[in-house]
This record gives structure tokens, sequence and C-alpha cells, in this order.
């Protein structure tokens, strides 16, 4: 049994809260907002996980340090955008011997940091030499982990000894969990296929049908592929879990909120509205800009990524880049 603090009491945050106590872990999950802390504690439900009831087992907390202190391993479950500002924050309570766990899909703007490498670069800052530094990554959403569905997903590390042990900790009959050396492949794979869940989405919200989604998610997963291998990352990662695994969830699932906002927009809801309508952070969004500083740096051909950049940010309709991709010069696959 291992001692475990949580960060982030978000729909993932709160699932794996769940799933760990299920192994007999002992959890604490920290919120910034005492009234959640004070909701959760009482009510043991959360609104957009309603089949799951959380653990007694569970401790919850608005102190930081109760979160962090003494615990051995710390899972980071916070937005991207937030997620440097949180991990300086959670570095202030480590001893340094901890195990790091990310769960957050995305890559830094400035930097183009994975997650994991913005907790090097912390870790580096703080003068603290950790080595176990994990990304947990896959095909699971929430809405089913939190319920106990059959679920896998991928343990990456460098170190492979620290993958292995957290495969251990979050291993069960209903969650399969297999490992992987190529961290930075494994966190490429999770910001990407957010841009393809988004495609498939507006495809669905246009009301066509099964074929150009699954046209869409075949050429997107090229489109990942050649960022990833530019990257440095292993071609085989992207053919995993991390990659087409998570991908065909992301593009297929209306538990992605990716897909869900693509879905509006496709109907003709504004970028913004449709945001705010989800309720919650759409990774896919805040992923395309620093999708096309490597299509840039790289000199890579992302079309589906271009077009989805010129509809979220430069207003471009829907059909029409979707005409301008179906009409692209002849090619061999």
């Amino acid at each position: 049994m291992s001692k475990i603090g949580i960060i982030g009491a978000g729909t993932w945050g709160l699932a794996i809260a769940n799933l760990l106590a299920y192994n007999e872990h002992e959890v604490t999950v920290y919120a910034r907002s005492l009234i959640q802390v004070e909701s959760l504690d009482k009510k043991r439900k959360h609104e957009k996980l309603p089949g799951m009831k959380l653990s007694k087992s569970i401790i919850f907390t608005n102190s930081l340090k109760l979160a962090v202190f003494d615990k051995d391993i710390i899972v980071i479950a916070v937005p991207s955008v937030a997620f440097r500002e949180v991990t300086n924050d959670v570095l202030k309570y480590v001893s340094g011997t901890e195990y790091f766990v990310t769960v957050t899909k995305g890559m830094e703007d400035k930097t183009l940091f994975t997650m994991s490498e913005i907790i090097e670069d912390e870790l580096k800052k703080a003068k603290i030499k950790n080595n176990k530094i994990i990304a947990l990554s896959g095909p699971t959403h929430a809405e089913e982990v939190s319920v106990n569905m059959p679920s896998m997903a991928v343990s990456a590390s460098k170190n492979i000894k620290a993958a292995k042990f957290i495969q251990d900790a979050f291993m069960n009959e209903n969650f399969r969990v297999y490992t992987n050396s190529d961290i930075k492949g494994v966190e490429i794979c999770a910001a990407f296929k957010n841009i393809i869940g988004l495609a498939s989405g507006m495809l669905s919200g246009l009301g066509f049908g099964d074929n150009i989604k699954a046209a869409v998610i075949t050429r997107g997963l090229a489109e990942m592929v050649r960022a990833g291998k530019a990257l440095g990352c292993k071609k085989d990662t992207f053919y995993g879990l991390a990659g087409l695994g998570d991908m065909v969830v992301t593009a297929t699932s209306t538990h992605s909120r990716n897909y869900c906002c693509g879905v509006l927009i496709g109907k003709g809801v504004n970028v913004n509205k449709a945001i705010k309508d989800i309720g919650m952070v759409v990774e896919g969004i805040n992923f395309l800009p620093k999708a096309m500083k490597i299509k840039s740096k790289f000199k890579l051909d992302l079309p589906i990524t271009a077009a989805l950049y010129e509809i979220i940010f430069n207003g471009k309709r829907v059909k029409d880049m979707l005409s301008l991709l179906m009409r692209r010069s002849k090619k061999s696959e």
C-alpha cells in the first residue's frame, strides 16, 4: 500500500482517486476550492460522474501541504495551462523521493515542453534530484474508469523501474497497465490525438457518416507519427494504446470533450460558446497553437492540423476547410 496525493479534483483526478482507493492505497485529493472539498467530502459524488460513488477512505483537502507531504506517489491532474504553476507549488512540500505521475495531456506554449519535461525542469530549478517521473495515458475516459469498466493504459518513464512501480500501483482486474520507456512519445500522442477528436466531432456536427471519420482518424494518425518522429519519439508508440487507442476513443466517444466540442462547432456554434457549453477544458484547442509551432519548426505536412487551426482561430467554416482537404493534390498513401 502506498500513500498517494492527487492534485486536482476534476473528473479524471477523481476517477483515479477511486481506482487507487479500490486498490487499497491511502489516497488524499487536493482541490483549491474549500466549497468543492466540503461537497466531495459530504456527498462522495461529482455532478459530471453521476454513476460514481467515491470511496469513504478518500481524504479531501484544500491544503496542498497535506496532500503532498509524506506521500509516496504524487499524481498531478490539472489542466496543462496551470501545470507549471501547480508543480512549482507542489515541490515546496516534497522530500525528493516521491514518484511524480502526470495524467495531464498537452504541451507548454513557450517551451513546447511536455508535462513530464515541466516536472523535470521544475525539479532542476528546485535542485531536487529525482528520476521517478511517469506519464500515465491511454484510452481512459473518466466516465468509464470511475465505474470500474474494463480499461487499459500505459505507464511511461525513462526509468523503467519507476514505470513498473506505477504499473503495480494502478493495475487491477478492471484496469490493465502496460509499461513504455518512450515517455515523450506517449505524451505527444496524448496531446495530438485531441486535435483529431475535434475534427471528428466537427464532421459529426455536419451530419457526415463513419467513412470520413475513419479516414480522418487514419490520416490524423499519420500526422501524429510525423510530428512524433520529428520530436525524436519511437514510431511504435503511436500505434499502441497511448496513440491509436486513445485517438480512436477521443474521436468517436460522446465522453470525449474534444469530440463533443467539435460536434457543436460543426453545427455552427461559436467556438467560445462551444467551449463554455462543454464546461471543462478542451485540451485540443489549447494544443493547436503548439502543434502549429511544431509544424513550422520541422517543416511538416500536417494538413488536418492546419485546417483545424484555421477553423478555431481564424473563423473559417468547417465545410470549406473539409472541401480544401478533399481537393488537395493527388498523393500515394
